[in-house]
């Protein structure tokens, strides 16, 4: 006798986890030195002035600033936030 289940309950019904990419720090927004600013698959958006890109294309802060986008909002830059030198 064949065994055939009944309503595909078998087949059906599995879903991966959501990996929440996408832009973390928004045009505007200050980071600080490795703040993650896009995790991203592939690099629809690209490293500018003070970002570097993980292997696994995770774009991130290397100085505290603000974020600003160029290039039509394809490149990915800080602002370096501007130290007031000390009077000794």
């Amino acid at each position: 006798m064949a065994h055939k289940k009944g309503q595909g309950s078998v087949r059906n019904g599995r879903d991966s986890n959501s990996k929440r990419r996408g832009i973390k720090k928004y045009a505007g927004e200050s980071v600080t030195i490795g703040a993650i600013i896009v995790l991203q698959c592939g690099t629809k958006w690209h490293p500018g002035a003070n970002v570097k890109r993980a292997k696994n294309d995770t774009l991130f802060a290397m100085a505290p600033g603000t974020v600003y986008f160029s290039n039509q909002g394809r490149k990915v830059n800080v602002k370096p936030i501007e130290v007031p030198a000390t009077v000794a």
